[in-house]
C-alpha cells in the first residue's frame, strides 16, 4: 500500500521510498525513513495535501509525493 492511498485514521510503517534524486532525499530528511510509524490524520477537502503524524510532529505532504512511500498497514 502507498502512503498516498491511505485514508484518515489509518496508520502504518514505512517500508521503502521509490525513486531517487532530490525528492527522495527530502522525504528522508523529513523523517520518512524505513521503519518509521506514520498516521494519516486528515486530508484537505479536495484530497491534497495530507496531514501526517510521525516521530512526534505533524507533517503536511502532497498526495503525489506520498505515492512514492510504500507502507505496511498496521
Amino acid at each position: 500500500m502507498r502512503l498516498g492511498e491511505m485514508k484518515p485514521g489509518m496508520s502504518g510503517r514505512v517500508l521503502r521510498l521509490d525513486g531517487d534524486g532530490a525528492l527522495r532525499v527530502r522525504l528522508l530528511e523529513m523523517g520518512l525513513t524505513p521503519g518509521t510509524r506514520v498516521q494519516v490524520c486528515r486530508a484537505a477537502p479536495l484530497g491534497d495535501p495530507l496531514a501526517l503524524r510521525l516521530r512526534g510532529y505533524s507533517l503536511s505532504l502532497r498526495r503525489e509525493d506520498a505515492m512514492r512511500v510504500e507502507m505496511e498497514a498496521t
